[in-house]
């Protein structure tokens, strides 16, 4: 059961910050997964007045605030016209749109789930979190840190020449995934990132041209055998190795077709 002694809508980033040393307060989000949680809250900390809940372009970036709603990411155009609907893809099957319109960016990215499509899109597109007292931090490295009491203000994409795509394999449509896939592609740079696996998102990066299948059916292998996957009640560590070959070989054609290229 969650309980909640006192709740406050923060009016700065730093009051919301000084709130948040206190190890018995949390900042709350879209408060789907935290409800679950069996814990007790002395305050509740309230992001959403502080203007953080939108994607913003700039000419050479996108800003992505932490209560945006994981439905803005399905529905904003600019945002998937540069992620070539990767980002559309990533989260259009996660739940509902009832589900989509609470839950936020900040959320999935800050809790680092292992089944998160979030995390695994935001990985690819080179992304950084900007936190209040820490600065900006690679997604990448972000991952694998150690959560702290810092608050996550928003993930920055820097814009680029590169081409994207995103798949995940699920048992049913609105279920958490088996796998997921994620790619961009830049001239010679692929960037892949594995998630679900049931940890979070591998990443792997090769040069490479995607000249054909061949070299696609090369990198399948490579992350095939690099994996490291487990088991739980939705599938096992051995066919999640498969699966992490296939969607890598799909997503290399993905990327080929989008950078304009034809396998014959």
């Amino acid at each position: 059961m969650l309980s909640i002694a006192n709740y406050k809508k923060a009016e700065s980033l730093e009051e919301a910050w000084e709130l948040n040393q206190k190890r018995s307060n949390r900042i709350i989000g879209g408060m789907l997964w935290l409800k679950m949680e069996n814990i007790r809250i002395n305050t509740a900390i309230d992001l959403s007045g502080l203007g953080l809940d939108r994607i913003e372009e700039t000419e050479d970036s996108f800003s992505v605030g932490c209560m945006t709603p994981l439905r803005e990411l399905e529905t904003n155009e600019a945002f998937n016209r540069y992620t070539c609907g990767a980002a559309r893809e990533a989260v259009r099957h996660i739940v509902g749109v009832q589900f989509r319109n609470l839950a936020t960016v900040g959320g999935s990215i800050f809790g680092r789930y292992g089944f998160s499509d979030v995390l695994t899109l935001f990985s690819v597109l080179d992304a950084q979190a900007e936190l209040y007292r820490g600065g900006l931090v690679p997604i990448r490295e972000f991952a694998v840190m150690k959560p702290d009491n810092d608050i996550l203000v928003r993930i920055i994409v820097k814009k680029t020449d590169a081409v994207f795509t995103y798949r995940s394999v699920r048992n049913t449509a609105t279920d958490f995934p088996v796998l997921t896939c994620a790619g961009s592609y830049s001239g010679e740079r692929l960037m892949l990132a594995v998630g679900a696996r049931p940890g979070r998102a591998a990443c792997f990066d090769y040069e490479t041209d995607l000249s054909g299948a061949d070299e696609a059916e090369r990198i399948a292998c490579s992350v095939r055998e690099k994996i490291v996957t487990g088991s739980n009640m939705r599938a096992g560590a051995e066919y999640r190795k498969h699966l992490a070959g296939v969607l890598s070989r799909r997503v290399c054609g993905d990327l080929a077709k989008e950078a304009g290229m034809k396998w014959i």
